[in-house]
């Protein structure tokens, strides 16, 4: 079992043993501290506790965007300045959930806008890194469904008003195709289409189905499970 599978499988606190012993391994890498920090968000959610390990998580984010930067700055080839901006976009994605899930705005907004930025300099290297669009969906679909309060502030700071049909079909894409990002990328598709629905049973159960595939291939995780009881085919 891989270290990610351990985090969709529901073994939160193993994932993130495994990747703070990655991160020490190999110092350079951001992959370490970025999937450690999502190990702890994961269990979070299981639990559920918005506030769990709040530190810790804004501590290793914060590391994972420091190694990425280094990664970046020191790149000899394109393909190695991909790696490295995916991964600064992923910790910064990570940074900006983490900020709007604590109610800090300002915060949240400029982690988005510097994540967004650098996933298009990551797919103007590289048009072929379909893991890369699933930032970008997530940051169109926030601006597109955001509070009244997140849309000012993104009016103000000129981010523009997103698009949510686009976001999903982008998510739909990282889905289908993604490498390291296609179960989180399922996860969020599903949520989405949850809230696109509304009524329609039709995209409510196909919701289900995505949802209902991560649960059986991933049968530990409760966050899976509580998802299939709370959403049922029809509103």
């Amino acid at each position: 079992m891989s270290g990610q599978d351990l985090i969709y499988g529901g073994r939160f606190q193993a994932a993130s043993l495994f990747f703070s012993r990655l991160a020490e391994r190999f110092p350079g890498d951001p992959a370490g501290p970025a999937l450690a920090a999502s190990a702890l968000i994961w269990e979070g959610a299981a639990l559920p506790d918005d506030g769990f390990q709040a530190d810790s998580v804004d501590a290793l984010l914060g590391e994972a965007a420091a190694r990425a930067e280094r990664c970046v700055a020191g790149a000899t080839t394109d393909s190695a300045r991909v790696v490295g901006l995916f991964w600064l976009g992923t910790a910064l994605g990570y940074r900006a959930r983490q900020s709007d899930l604590h109610g800090h705005v300002w915060r949240a907004t400029r982690e988005a806008h510097a994540m967004h930025d650098v996933l298009e300099r990551a797919l103007a290297l590289d048009s072929t890194c379909v893991d890369c669009q699933l930032g970008l969906a997530i940051y169109d679909y926030a601006l597109a469904r955001a509070s009244a309060l997140a849309r000012l502030v993104a009016r103000i700071v000129g981010l523009g008003s997103g698009n949510a049909a686009s976001a999903v079909a982008r998510m739909r894409r990282v889905e289908e195709v993604g490498i390291l990002a296609r179960y989180e990328a399922q996860w969020l598709y599903a949520n989405a289409l949850v809230r696109e629905g509304g009524s329609d049973v039709l995209l409510r159960m196909e919701a289900r189905r995505l949802v209902d595939d991560l649960a059986t291939r991933f049968p530990g995780n409760p966050v899976f499970r509580r998802f299939l009881d709370s959403t049922p085919a029809s509103p």
